[in-house]
């Protein structure tokens, strides 16, 4: 055991302990991740009692996000390979909770608090062929332990940031020494595959293979054409704003824009999809709303009246609404951090999001090439959003510009494949 490794157990995990068990005093989401835990090896061990497969694919995500960039790639070894066993692991309660029924993978659950105890009975436990780690979310016992069992591991959509606290000095020997026990990194980027390199790690295989959540949203885009959220007689002749995942913060700069952008857009129809349609939230939009713009609750769409606004109050229903939009606008931004650009861009309309948008190396890239657009406080987001409603030609180039963007970088998931193939056999 080196001495970075013995320092992680003896310093950092008394301490992550510790964060955690206390913490799931004050902290529901914490509380969820630790009770989730309780029974994790008795229900293991029944589950892979019914394991029959060739081969066992460990994927491992840290939450939801970072799991669906997984699911192209389990999607298409399924496809090609029905036999092989998918074992899924999360580390948060979101990524848990929202995937607990996915379809293609044969077992899913929380990974294990990583206390070298823990790992070692989980690894005899599930006996991977392969791991394969979704981004970022790496455990050094974990890694460690599949080393020393000559299984291989691999990182699917890895990335590589200059300002990352990796590239701090103690950081980055302990990181380096981690990232050496992997067999294959394979990044989104060309920058980030150079960054491994930088950062002086010795594993055979690093390579830019281009990212997973480009194909994933062409999935999901293609399902969503098949739901019928909004009938023709809501949708008509209207012009199509949808607001999606926004924060307060979004709120506060839309709604006196809708309020200006009604005298002139009389046939506007603008959704908001809250990233969190929590009671609280929804009250207090309705309240910046009221007076100013009619608006109605979707769970109330059968007293529609041609209100104005419709709130999203459910889950799950974002991405098929991105198909009748003519604009979105991306929330996050006005906040601590964009959301996705790319679910509302594959459908070919331009984005709209606010200045704190550069966590998106998509949000950036998309501005440049003119099918995004970024405003920077209230009057921006008017000037943008009326130009765009009443010019349907520059509407169409940057939905165009949008649509092209994810399109010419799918095809990651075809990649990777290529280098699970020997793992496969």
């Amino acid at each position: 055991m080196n001495t970075y490794l013995i320092a992680y157990n003896i310093i950092v995990i008394p301490l992550l302990w510790c964060v955690f068990y206390f913490g799931g005093f004050v902290n529901k989401k914490i509380r969820r991740g630790i009770d989730g835990r309780t029974h994790l090896f008795r229900d293991l061990h029944n589950q892979i009692k019914k394991l029959n497969g060739t081969a066992r694919f460990w994927f491992h995500a840290s939450s939801l996000g970072e799991f669906e960039q997984a699911k192209p790639i389990i999607a298409e070894i399924k496809k090609l390979h029905p036999q092989v066993d998918i074992i899924a692991t999360f580390f948060s309660p979101s990524g848990f909770e929202n995937s607990k029924n996915y379809k293609l993978a044969n077992i899913i659950s929380y990974i294990p608090f990583d206390s070298i105890r823990n790992v070692t009975a989980f690894i005899e436990l599930i006996k991977p062929d392969v791991a394969i780690m979704v981004r970022y979310d790496i455990w050094p016992n974990m890694i460690y332990a599949l080393q020393k069992r000559a299984i291989p591991i691999v990182i699917a959509n890895a990335t590589m940031k200059d300002d990352s606290l990796r590239m701090i000095p103690l950081f980055r020997q302990f990181h380096r020494s981690l990232y050496n026990c992997f067999t294959q990194i394979l990044t989104v980027s060309q920058n980030d595959e150079r960054a491994f390199r930088n950062f002086g790690t010795t594993v055979p295989v690093i390579d830019a293979i281009g990212d997973t959540r480009f194909d994933q949203v062409m999935l999901r885009s293609i399902d969503a054409r098949q739901k019928h959220l909004l009938s023709d007689a809501i949708i008509g002749q209207k012009k199509i704003f949808v607001v999606g995942q926004s924060w307060g913060e979004d709120d506060d700069v839309i709604v006196p824009v809708l309020r200006t952008l009604q005298r002139y857009e009389k046939s506007l129809l603008t959704i908001i999809v809250p990233h969190e349609p929590t009671v609280e939230h929804l009250e207090a939009l309705e309240a910046k709303l009221e007076g100013i713009i009619s608006f109605k609750r979707f769970s109330e769409m059968n007293t529609y009246q041609q209100e104005k606004v419709i709130l999203i109050d459910s889950i799950g229903v974002l991405v098929a609404l991105y198909q009748y939009a003519h604009v979105v606008y991306i929330g996050g931004s006005f906040r601590q951090g964009i959301h996705n650009v790319l679910e509302p861009a594959v459908f070919g309309v331009p984005v709209i999001y606010g200045p704190k948008h550069t966590n998106s190396q998509e949000a950036v890239e998309l501005a440049k090439r003119g099918g995004g657009f970024v405003v920077e406080q209230e009057r921006d987001l008017y000037r943008t959003l009326r130009s765009l409603l009443e010019n349907p030609d520059a509407r169409s180039i940057a939905g165009s510009i949008s649509e092209c963007f994810v399109r010419e970088h799918c095809g990651a998931t075809e990649r990777i494949l290529q280098y699970l193939q020997p793992y496969l056999k």
